[in-house]
């Protein structure tokens, strides 16, 4: 049987670990609640989103064509003869060999050589900001900085509790703390979207 003092101890131990497991997430500026972390942008932004513009080049074959593709937001591009191909989530070669074995499987063409490039890579930014809209991707891109490329906060933005979705899950960003502290600042992928609420007050 426990001591009644070791008991309560241990009850009182249980009740505030996930406080404190809280409170370290509130101060983190890129974690969200729940304490999830945001997955980091590395190889994953190789990998083609909704929204990216792409060059697709298809050489060797009686008509050759350059086709300036954009991936919807079902992840699909339409090419000439074969219609809508799913592209997001693959990387610009994964898609070039996809459409090669397309048009040859559907006997379109015997060979084709094909080459995918991506032009322009997109961030969303919306709510309370001066100009809400896409933003040009660029590696170094963050929340804060994609927020000041749409003009900054408006005076109504909530900027402690802003809302990153990534991949259809949303994480809560602290970005005035970040602007105070760049280690916080979480980097953008293409097809992030950013929301700014509006502040109660």
């Amino acid at each position: 049987m426990v001591p009644p003092l070791r008991a309560l101890f241990v009850r009182f131990t249980l009740s505030v670990l996930p406080l404190l497991f809280l409170a370290a997430c509130e101060t983190d500026g890129v974690a969200p609640a729940g304490g999830t972390p945001i997955p980091t942008a590395t190889s994953a932004s190789a990998q083609l989103r909704s929204g990216d513009s792409l060059t697709v080049s298809l050489q060797g074959v009686p008509d050759p064509s350059v086709n300036q593709v954009q991936i919807d937001d079902q992840g699909l591009i339409s090419l000439p003869f074969i219609g809508p191909l799913a592209a997001s989530g693959a990387t610009p070669g994964e898609l070039g060999q996809r459409i090669r074995e397309t048009y040859i499987t559907k006997k379109i063409y015997n060979t084709v050589d094909v080459s995918v490039s991506v032009t322009e890579r997109y961030v969303y930014v919306g709510g309370e900001v001066a100009h809400p809209g896409r933003i040009v991707w660029t590696p170094d891109l963050t929340v804060a900085k994609a927020i000041q490329s749409a003009g900054g906060f408006t005076l109504y933005a909530k900027e402690s509790n802003v809302s990153l979705v990534r991949d259809a899950k949303a994480y809560a960003i602290n970005v005035k703390a970040a602007q105070k502290n760049p280690a916080q600042d979480a980097h953008l992928m293409p097809g992030d979207s950013i929301q700014v609420p509006r502040s109660a007050f």
